[in-house]
């Protein structure tokens, strides 16, 4: 990419840089032009788009090296390796390669479910034989290991029907004489068969929960409405309570991160599960079923219909046959969102392009199919009707976009099935996509959960049994959601979104009052930025500068969120240094503005603290130009007295590199007294010198203590009980 910027001539860039959005066609048919005559443009889009010059494509001779590492890993016990050998195997394997007069998928998946029988992953085993027998449903050996797998659960009758199958299907006389040994002794336990219907508990009430939530959003109408400073929004037509589910709804498209790619499954996002099922015809998704493969929409395998096993069989085993072996057909509608479909040529550019390139060309590609074929682009941007921030961007991202696009519709029409023309117009119409999907799509979030084995039990040993968790929230997708998007953002959001599996989720968090608008946090809030970070940041990322109830009134914890501790050991008043001032009293200008209109209210004021000087210092000492003594960097805005800033900075930095020493070394418990004396000396410096609420304390506290018991136990040991840290 720094290649074909650094070779676009000088005038092209410039004519870029000055490029409207109505005049984009004009810019990105030059582009084009140039670059169709620039030799190194080709060179890689066919590194990217050719099937034969990609390494994403399946390979047979690659799939048995490691189906024989598998077998070796097996063969000596090490099922941990076995289990990842043949899953890469299965990653790589055609789905129509042959490895000794057997499918060769169905073989790796058949090796898989016995690792997983020896682990004792018995649902996962069960499920690795259901997909070796799609593929090959005569296959023996798969039945009889589903049989066994089953009898372990204690599903007694599903093991004797696939036990009776695995009979009927073998040739080998001494492999028939073992299933019959082996179904005599089953016969025996079929009095105590488990209830069937706890097969699938857990998943039929997720599905349940799900509908119920879809439900409870269904009774309450939302509109899109126009705000004055935010433009288009979501509102409620009636007052809505807190923790009320106010909308549902599926993407319009969604991409993996590529972070994520080989720890969570491609289509729905939840973590991969042991038995990960690869795409049939290339090897980068991964999924955590059959179900989320199909509906990803790559290419089709066709599993077969008639496998000729039938004869001998009772009725009843014909259908239980045909059930596990016919399933994957039946599993989803293939036609759901074919998001992967247009990417599944063993081609690299889905793998090489940036996640919201990936994701424009689904974007793309999704808003041709819903014209049912038709590859006229006029207007596709019409479909996902958000608004963009072309005219925002700097000159080298307008550049870097109209090249990003260019080279994602070379790589569609190379690629795909799709006879895509490119020229001007429809370089512009994904230019716009990529400029919508950056200002408007979501982050699908999941929790991820860290455990820490041992804590310092009542006479200073660690107890390996004892975990404690570290909680955090971490990005696994992006999406364009068409309604979603149009939520506006709020530093002091009355919304809050979750996902469940792809679907978004919105409920309330306080009572909103019917035509007020819906607003939810871009991942900013107040206390856990100040103002000044918040609207930086929400600028640079998303082009607008925030006007949110948060960012225009003072806010107790923008004040103290980076504050320092008065001189005074007993004063509890707040100092700041000049970058939160001056943020405050850029508030403060936009109140003048506000009293010098018939509309104004005396609403801004001080809001979440309940102290009696808050509101008196705030309004006193900002809006009071006789008091302007009281509000210079390093004044305390309760007694004035002064603050030297660099000196406070230089003490907490030095107490910081302490604590942080501390932190990184906190893996065991071979930890120090006198380190753990030192972080407590350095904890009181930062008391002393940071204000009480300021975020490193508490951040100190929870990273240094709360997430880790055995050093706050040790610590607490060190200040006078008889335990002593080991």
């Amino acid at each position: 990419m720094e290649k074909l910027k650094s070779a676009i001539p000088e005038t092209l860039k410039r004519m870029v840089a000055d490029t409207t959005p109505g005049d984009l066609p004009r810019t990105c048919s030059s582009l084009l032009d140039f670059l169709l005559h620039f030799p190194p443009f080709h060179h890689m889009v066919e590194d990217l788009a050719e099937s034969e010059k990609a390494l994403c494509g399946k390979n047979e001779d690659e799939a048995l090296q490691w189906k024989q590492k598998g077998n070796r890993c097996f063969a000596t016990g090490d099922y941990s390796n076995a289990l990842a050998s043949y899953s890469q195997a299965l990653r790589v394997a055609p789905m129509d390669a042959e490895d000794m007069d057997k499918n060769l998928v169905a073989t790796l998946y058949l090796n898989r479910a016995f690792v997983l029988h020896k682990m004792n992953l018995l649902a996962e085993c069960i499920r690795d034989c259901n997909r070796a027998l799609q593929i090959s449903p005569s296959y023996s050996k798969a039945w009889y290991r589903r049989g066994i797998a089953n009898a372990s659960l204690g599903n007694y009758k599903d093991a004797i029907n696939d036990l009776n199958v695995a009979k009927t299907v073998e040739l080998s006389s001494g492999a028939k004489s073992q299933i019959e040994s082996e179904l005599k002794t089953l016969s025996d336990e079929c009095g105590r068969t488990t209830n069937p219907a706890l097969k699938h508990t857990v998943k039929q009430f997720n599905i349940l929960a799900k509908k119920d939530q879809i439900a409870e959003a269904d009774q309450i109408k939302l509109q899109c409405v126009n705000t004055p400073d935010k433009a288009r929004g979501m509102a409620s037509t009636s007052n809505i309570p807190p923790g009320s589910l106010v909308h549902t709804e599926e993407p319009f498209a969604t991409v993996i991160l590529k972070s994520c790619r080989e720890t969570h499954c491609h289509y729905c996002l939840n973590e991969l599960p042991v038995d990960k099922v690869p795409c049939t015809s290339c090897s980068i998704p991964v999924y955590c079923s059959l179900n989320c493969q199909l509906r990803a929409g790559g290419k089709l395998f066709s599993f077969p219909k008639s496998h000729g096993i039938q004869k001998g069989l009772s009725n009843n085993l014909e259908k239980y046959v045909a059930e596990i072996t016919l399933g994957a057909n039946s599993e989803t509608d293939i036609e759901h969102i074919p998001e992967h479909r247009h990417e599944c040529h063993g081609v690299s550019w889905p793998s090489v392009l940036p996640s919201e390139i990936v994701l424009a060309g689904r974007a793309f590609v999704k808003s041709i199919m819903q014209r049912r074929g038709s590859l006229e682009i006029a207007n596709l941007i019409e479909i996902l009707d958000l608004s963009h921030h072309y005219s925002q961007m700097s000159p080298e991202s307008r550049l870097e976009v109209q090249i990003y696009s260019t080279v994602l519709l070379c790589c569609l029409q190379r690629s795909s099935d799709l006879e895509i023309q490119i020229n001007g117009f429809s370089i512009a119409q994904v230019v716009i996509i990529i400029s919508q999907i950056r200002v408007n799509s979501m982050a699908i979030t999941r929790i991820k959960s860290i455990d820490v084995n041992g804590i310092v039990d009542q006479f200073g040993k660690f107890s390996s049994g004892a975990l404690t968790s570290n909680v955090e929230q971490v990005k696994v997708g992006q999406a364009i959601y068409k309604a979603g998007s149009l939520l506006n953002h709020s530093c002091q959001p009355n919304i809050h979104a979750y996902f469940l599996s792809r679907t978004l989720f919105i409920r309330t968090t306080e009572t909103v009052a019917a035509g007020c608008p819906l607003e939810l946090s871009y991942g900013l809030q107040v206390g856990q930025w100040d103002c000044k970070d918040r609207i930086k940041l929400l600028e640079d990322e998303y082009s607008f500068r925030c006007q949110c109830r948060a960012c225009l009134k003072a806010n107790f914890s923008d004040l103290v969120l980076h504050a320092f501790h008065c001189i005074k050991p007993n004063c509890s008043g707040i100092v700041v240094d000049s970058g939160v001032l001056n943020c405050e009293k850029h508030k403060i200008e936009q109140l003048y503005d506000i009293v010098g209109t018939s509309n104004w209210e005396p609403h801004f004021q001080v809001e979440n603290f309940n102290s009696d000087y808050a509101n008196e210092v705030m309004l006193d000492a900002f809006l009071d130009s006789n008091s302007s003594s009281n509000v210079n960097p390093g004044n305390c805005l309760k007694c004035g007295s002064y603050c030297d800033l660099e000196t406070s900075r230089a003490t907490v930095n030095k107490a910081w590199k302490c604590i942080r020493r501390l932190q990184d070394g906190i893996v065991s418990e071979d930890i120090s007294s006198s380190e753990l004396s030192d972080t407590l000396t350095s904890l009181d410096l930062l008391k002393s010198t940071l204000h009480a609420y300021n975020r490193r304390i508490a951040e100190v506290r929870w990273k240094t203590f709360l997430r880790r018991p055995f050093v706050w136990l040790g610590t607490y040991n060190l200040q006078g009980t008889t335990v002593k840290h080991q």
